[in-house]
C-alpha cells in the first residue's frame, strides 16, 4: 500500500512548517516529528544533504520524495524518472528548484505561492551547499 501522497496534498500550515525547516528550523522540524509528518522531516533533511534520511524515505514507503530530493540535485537517473512521471508538478518542481525559469513562472502563473516560496528556499540551500563543497577545509574526513 503506498501512503505517499503530492506536496500539493499536504495543508498550507504543514507546507509553511516544511518550508521554515527546509531552512533549518529545528523547531519547525520537531513540530513535523510530533505531528505525524515524518516523510515532510525526512525530506526536509534529505534537501539539505543528508544521506540517512533519504535512506529513510526510500525504505519507510516515501521512494517519491526521495527521489525528488535526487533530482532537485540533478542526479541523472532521478530526473529521467521525474520526466518519465508526466507528473506537470514533480517535473516543474525539480527543474525549478534546479534554477530553471520557465519551470519557476509555472508555479507563478498557477498562483502556487507556498511553492515559489518553497522553491526559493531550497534554491538557496542548494547555492550554499555548492560554496561549502569548494571549501576543503569544511569537508568531512
Amino acid at each position: 500500500m503506498n501512503k505517499e501522497k503530492s506536496l500539493t496534498q499536504y495543508d498550507i500550515r504543514i507546507l509553511l512548517a516544511l518550508v521554515k525547516s527546509l531552512h533549518g528550523d529545528k523547531l519547525f522540524f520537531k513540530y513535523l516529528v510530533e505531528n505525524n509528518y515524518m516523510e515532510l522531516a525526512a525530506w526536509s533533511n534529505s534537501v539539505r544533504g543528508d544521506i540517512d534520511a533519504l535512506k529513510w524515505l526510500f525504505s519507510n514507503g516515501y521512494p517519491i520524495l526521495g527521489i525528488l530530493s535526487n533530482a532537485i540535485d540533478g542526479e541523472k537517473k532521478a530526473v529521467k524518472w521525474v520526466e518519465a512521471s508526466k507528473d506537470d508538478f514533480l517535473i516543474n518542481f525539480a527543474a525549478a528548484c534546479r534554477g530553471n525559469k520557465e519551470a519557476f513562472l509555472w508555479f507563478k502563473e498557477k498562483n502556487l505561492q507556498i511553492f515559489v516560496y518553497m522553491i526559493t528556499e531550497i534554491k538557496d540551500i542548494l547555492k550554499v551547499q555548492a560554496k561549502d563543497s569548494v571549501f576543503w577545509y569544511r569537508w568531512k574526513w
